[in-house]
């Protein structure tokens, strides 16, 4: 059985970027693999993430000591990664054509999200918190409720669902 500083020194052979790699691809795997037991439990896959990362990181056996600088563009190459997976698998469920009525009810949906939660939140960061307006603007986005974790349990469940609910949720 591996140690933790065995982890931590076979992390220092290798670099950075390929040690998240390795993390999140297993980190990934092992979610796929207990997908069956989280329908059953009161857990959400981001609880698990948030889980894992904190026994990784400083707080736990230190496997990661994260530094957002330094590493940050293997943290953008990974966030681009997650949203590509996401959007992806989203997009294999949506088998309406774009002319399709259903449409219209999830483009209000999004215009009104946008308009209303992500604009005034990104000028509330921006003179409130006095963070840079790129920034601003990520905070807000990450808050606004456009968010697909958030709407996670209310998508679409398979390509052939016809929820109108779930299908403008979704989209």
């Amino acid at each position: 059985m591996l140690s933790c500083g065995t982890l931590v020194h076979m992390t220092s052979m290798l670099s950075n970027t390929s040690v998240w790699y390795l993390l999140v691809g297993a980190l990934l795997l092992l979610v796929v693999l207990l997908q069956s037991a989280l329908k059953r439990l009161p857990v959400s896959a981001a609880m698990l993430y948030l889980l894992i990362g904190v026994v990784l990181g400083p707080s736990g056996i230190g496997l990661l000591q994260i530094d957002p600088l330094r590493d940050a563009v293997t943290l953008e190459r990974i966030a681009e990664l997650a949203v590509l997976i996401s959007l992806f698998s989203v997009g294999l469920k949506m088998r309406l054509p774009l002319r399709h009525r259903d449409w219209a009810i999830a483009l209000r949906l999004a215009a009104g999200a946008l308009i209303f939660t992500i604009g005034p939140l990104s000028l509330l960061a921006k003179f409130a918190l006095g963070i840079p307006f790129a920034a601003a603007l990520l905070l807000a986005a990450i808050l606004s409720p456009t968010d697909p974790v958030l709407a996670s349990d209310v998508q679409l469940r398979h390509p052939g669902d016809r929820d109108r609910a779930r299908f403008s949720l979704t989209a």
